[in-house]
């Protein structure tokens, strides 16, 4: 379990589990409008109607408060991901679905995934956080039908995670365009042998 979720009074009741979904909603919303340099635990608990006495009852800190919205936001994603796997009705291809729910996430709010990410990164282990977006029920596949190996798996996943989340951390303008989206597209499809190599 992170430490995090140690730390903090996990919420066991449905109340109490809508107290934390407020606070950890105004604190997206905090980070959004005020940045890092406005976002505190009093301007959380005042965005979400409640007293600091019950947002430090969940929340010791507001590291903590966001860790706990960047998990929240994995966990979203994740969801996302198994929806995608199991889903037979799509109108787009399955990679690009699952890239564009990965660069929509946090409901499109820029500012406030880069802090929560930021924070998480730097307060956690890599290795388990990598496995916690692993979809073992995902056999990766090339052109020829193929199924990668755990090194092929590892260099494709990394490379298109990796391009992604550095345009989360260094804000970058294009994040959000249709063009973004296509590159991480050919660059997997490329590398799955997809594309012809005079088209890179």
């Amino acid at each position: 379990m992170h430490d995090v979720e140690i730390a903090r009074k996990l919420p066991a009741q449905k109340r109490s589990q809508s107290s934390v979904d407020c606070i950890l909603e105004a604190a997206a919303q905090v980070l959004e409008a005020a940045g890092e340099t406005g976002f505190n635990t009093n301007a959380v608990a005042e965005r979400a109607g409640v007293s600091i006495g019950t947002l430090y009852r969940y929340f010791p800190d507001k590291r903590s408060i966001l860790i706990a919205l960047a998990l929240r936001e994995r966990e979203a994603h994740r969801q996302a991901m198994i929806a995608v796997i199991q889903g037979e009705d799509h109108k787009l291809a399955r990679d690009r679905l699952m890239i564009r729910a990965f660069l929509r996430a946090f409901a499109g709010r820029a500012r406030a995934r880069r802090v929560a990410v930021s924070a998480l990164l730097a307060h956690s282990d890599h290795r388990e956080l990598a496995e916690s977006f692993a979809l073992p029920d995902m056999a990766l596949r090339d052109a020829n039908g193929r199924a990668l190996n755990n090194v092929e798996v590892f260099v494709l996943t990394r490379a298109v995670h990796g391009a992604m989340r550095a345009a989360v951390l260094e804000d970058a303008e294009f994040m959000m365009s249709q063009e973004f989206e296509d590159e991480l597209v050919r660059l997997s499809r490329a590398y799955l042998g997809y594309l012809p190599k005079n088209t890179l």
